[in-house]
């Protein structure tokens, strides 16, 4: 059975004064079937959050576009677009009084495989049949402790520096990337692109639940609904991106031939 994706990107500005978040999906230009989603969690007071989220979706297009869309060269795209994506919010500290920085979570997706490279707290989900198949893993301090065995998960949810981060993009140092694939693909994968504004509010078994029971849209409607009321007036910024797996609909038969 041939397959199909169903896609939704949706975002909340949550309790603050001005969205720093950045959400995108974008197809290839040119490669039909391939499809990049980008979020970023910009950092850095009034407009250099945002500033720096928007590099890194302008990075990600970019490079997106550019680097022909295989297996061969995705990996070289994902680290393209988060390099450069750095190195522009570093100038950026050269040309105004803010100290701009963002988490980076790029996902790619082409014929039978997804490919996907993040740095800093936003997160990459991937369920199957509402089931986690993995999730990356955090660049912060309390998420170091949990690696390194000093911490449960449920302890560093409650950790007071659990929002410090060990890597980010627009950092003097380079950024730390980490990468994931699936390969091949089925009908019943979703990936999940969100910052923390979304995902501190649920655990894993209720988002593979959501992203199950809904499509794409209303299963966004959904989280950031129950992220609004679950943060009872405390809300960041909160962005997701959905990329679903299905099996394509039959096409439908000549009423003469039925």
């Amino acid at each position: 059975m041939p397959l199909t994706i169903e896609v939704c990107t949706a975002q909340h500005i949550g309790d603050r004064q001005e969205q720093q978040d950045r959400v995108a999906i974008r197809p290839h230009p040119k490669s039909k079937g391939s499809l990049i989603a980008v979020v970023a969690d910009g950092m850095g007071g009034h407009t250099g959050g945002a500033l720096a989220a928007e590099q890194v979706l302008h990075s990600a297009v970019t490079n997106f576009d550019v680097i022909p869309s295989s297996p061969e060269s995705v990996r070289e795209t994902l680290q393209s677009a988060i390099i450069d994506a750095h190195n522009a919010i570093k100038l950026t500290r050269y040309t105004s009084e803010q100290d701009p920085h963002s988490t980076a979570c790029l996902l790619v997706l082409q014929s039978g495989r997804a490919d996907w490279a993040h740095c800093g707290d936003s997160r990459i989900y991937h369920f199957r049949d509402g089931q986690r198949v993995s999730r990356s893993l955090d660049h912060s301090y309390v998420m170091d402790l949990v690696q390194r065995g000093f911490l449960t998960e449920t302890q560093a949810e409650n950790h007071p520096n659990k929002n410090i981060l060990l890597s980010c993009l627009g950092d003097k140092e380079l950024p730390r990337i980490d990468y994931g694939k699936a390969a091949p693909l089925a009908a019943g994968d979703c990936f999940l692109l969100c910052t923390d504004g979304l995902w501190a509010y649920f655990t894993d078994a209720e988002l593979g639940r959501i992203l199950k029971e809904f499509p794409p849209r209303q299963a966004a409607e959904a989280l950031i609904n129950s992220a609004r009321t679950r943060a009872q007036g405390h809300g960041d910024n909160c962005s997701l991106a959905i990329v679903r797996v299905k099996e394509a609909d039959k096409p439908a038969m000549p009423a003469g031939r039925r």
